[in-house]
């Protein structure tokens, strides 16, 4: 049964049948509306979201069984259960042909209809237990995933072990790469909350518009394309958590409609007028300065506020380079099982080659590689022949002595800044403008990618090299 008590919709043309079954049910803790009859009922499905509607099959105008076809096209998730007094078994065969999920005779007794309607609740809640075991497949997030045994991960498990038993909002930050929503799974996996469903969206992924639909859900005809209504993710993650990846990728309005939904516990759909409360624990993450974003006036203080309660921050590889071995291991057992031979192992010198690596793309960058070692080693371990040339040849020393500081010091601030924008069209020349690219490169999204080149005026200039690959 849901955590929030169930909405239940009562179709019927006789007053006293609707008014016995408004009673029963209300008393039951039912949110309930009645309807006297098909086409009424239809406009309430399609204004508000039922769990079920529970309706006689002979009605003036538009049957049961009519409605039950159209609730079907609005709102397909919704549970249907047909009444009649004139019940037949092929009547009832007949119901479950064209979608009714349960078909009751009158007269009925009333604990009957109670454990119908209990029936239908319980195996519209499989459904989507189902779905998100499916969506996950069967992976639990449990603290045991996450791999390392250097100080700073023992100390960011330590924290998930604290703040998992508590409801309140958590924000990972950490480079790309660095596993911040195994954080975030291993967070639900060892909280009270573990048996209900983990839901993971990356923000940055999706325009505005698709955002706000797949984080609310919709209402038929709220756009192009709403064919039906949905439930969106916070809906979906009910009594669970919601993970809200690259929370700094989003536009300032849905900054606002995310602080209203931590603020109320409740969402509407899109072209909805109904408050629908939901009760998921919100765990977001980012890659991005928050702090340094608000000032910057692209990130609001008040959402900052709600969303940094509990902040865990993952340390980059670089910082826990004692965990370089056992991740590699970790990444050869995954990937050398695929071989036809097997791989037994990595060379001593090989790993040598790693831990002396910064993995500016961490513990991402580390999988990539092995997958890759493994599947161009022709022997039965991975060889430092492998390792790309970036990595035989990587020399710290020379990087920091690069970076010098000098007599006379330096305006820290414009000095990244400078390398920030040299980088950034490095990566765009190298990419020959092509933006999605450039940013893969950078490792981050193509929407902060366009943030900095607003940011450091380079917009224009960045056009020049796809202007030039043209002419060439």
């Amino acid at each position: 049964m849901p955590n929030t008590s169930p909405t239940i919709l009562i179709v019927d043309d006789e007053p006293s049948m609707r008014e016995l079954l408004e009673r029963v049910f209300r008393r039951t803790g039912y949110r309930v509306m009645v309807a006297e009859n098909g086409e009424r009922a239809l406009d309430a499905i399609r204004g508000t979201v039922f769990d079920v509607v529970l309706s006689d099959v002979r009605m003036p105008r538009l049957t049961g069984t009519e409605l039950l076809a159209e609730c079907r096209q609005v709102s397909p998730e919704t549970m249907v259960i047909l009444m009649t007094a004139h019940g037949s078994v092929e009547q009832a065969r007949e119901a479950f042909k064209l979608g009714a999920d349960d078909f009751i005779q009158k007269p009925f007794d009333i604990d009957e209809i109670k454990l119908v309607v209990q029936n239908a609740l319980e195996r519209s809640e499989l459904r989507k237990e189902v779905a998100i075991l499916r969506r996950e497949l069967n992976d639990r997030g449990k603290l045991e995933n996450i791999i390392g045994r250097s100080r700073p991960m023992r100390e960011v498990f330590q924290l998930i072990q604290t703040i998992a038993a508590t409801g309140s909002t958590v924000l990972i930050t950490g480079e790309s790469g660095v596993g911040k929503e195994l954080v975030a799974r291993a967070i639900h996996a060892c909280s009270p909350r573990a048996e209900n469903p983990f839901i993971s969206i990356n923000c940055g992924a999706f325009t505005e518009t698709l955002l706000e639909s797949e984080l609310f859900g919709y209402m038929k005809g709220a756009f192009t394309g709403a064919g039906a209504n949905k439930k969106g993710l916070f809906e979906a993650s009910h009594g669970g958590t919601i993970f809200l990846d690259e929370i700094g990728e989003m536009s300032l309005s849905m900054q606002v409609k995310l602080l209203r939904v931590l603020q109320e516990r409740s969402i509407r759909r899109v072209g909805g007028t109904e408050e629908i409360p939901v009760d998921s624990r919100v765990v977001a993450a980012t890659n991005r300065d928050l702090s340094r974003m608000v000032d910057d006036g692209t990130f609001r203080k008040d959402l900052y506020f709600r969303v940094n309660v509990i902040p865990i921050n993952v340390p980059p590889l670089r910082e826990r380079r004692e965990d370089i071995r056992e991740l590699a291991n970790h990444f050869l057992v995954k990937y050398g099982a695929m071989r036809p031979i097997p791989l037994t192992g990595i060379s001593e010198e090989a790993l040598k080659y790693l831990e002396n690596y910064d993995f500016p793309g961490n513990v991402r960058e580390l999988e990539n590689l092995i997958e890759r070692a493994a599947a161009l080693e022709p022997t039965s371990e991975i060889r430092p022949e492998r390792l790309p040339e970036s990595i035989l040849k990587y020399d710290p020393t020379k990087i920091a002595s690069a970076f010098d500081l000098p007599d006379h010091g330096i305006n820290l601030e414009n000095f990244l800044t400078e390398i920030e924008k040299s980088y950034i069209l490095q990566a765009l020349r190298r990419t020959r403008g092509n933006q999605t690219k450039a940013a893969e490169l950078l490792g981050m999204s193509v929407r902060s990618l366009r943030h900095l080149l607003d940011k450091h005026k380079i917009r224009q200039t960045a056009s020049v090299f796809r202007e030039t690959t043209l002419e060439e």
